[in-house]
């Protein structure tokens, strides 16, 4: 491409703040970057929501603050699909997994598939 006298290069992609900017908006693969990123996020604290003595409100805490922000960076560009909000909805279920364990029937004690 050429401005005036000035030539520049032309990208398919490239990073900007840490998301990635392509010529074909491709939001499912924003999200599968992002994430991986919150994925990424979580094994760096992961040893920390493990401990038994911080309370459920702490994890969360945790989770919100340092987590989340890094799985929606740059969401505000984003044009959800109710497929792709069904996305971010299942890895934030995933990950609440990771940190508190499966969900346990009260009445039976059996662990819930969903």
């Amino acid at each position: 491409m050429k401005i005036g006298v000035k030539s520049s290069e032309s990208v398919t992609e490239f990073k900007y703040l840490g998301a990635a900017q392509k010529s074909q908006n491709c939001l499912h693969e924003e999200i599968k970057s992002e994430a991986n990123s919150g994925n990424a996020c979580y094994s760096s604290v992961q040893k920390l929501l493990s401990y038994s003595l911080l309370s459920k409100n702490i994890k969360i805490k945790i989770y919100r603050t340092i987590i989340l922000p890094v799985v929606l960076h740059g969401c505000e560009t984003w044009s959800l699909t109710m497929r792709k909000e069904h996305r971010l909805k299942v890895f934030k279920n995933r990950l609440m997994r990771k940190i508190f364990g499966p969900k346990r029937d009260k009445v039976t004690e059996m662990e819930e598939i969903a």
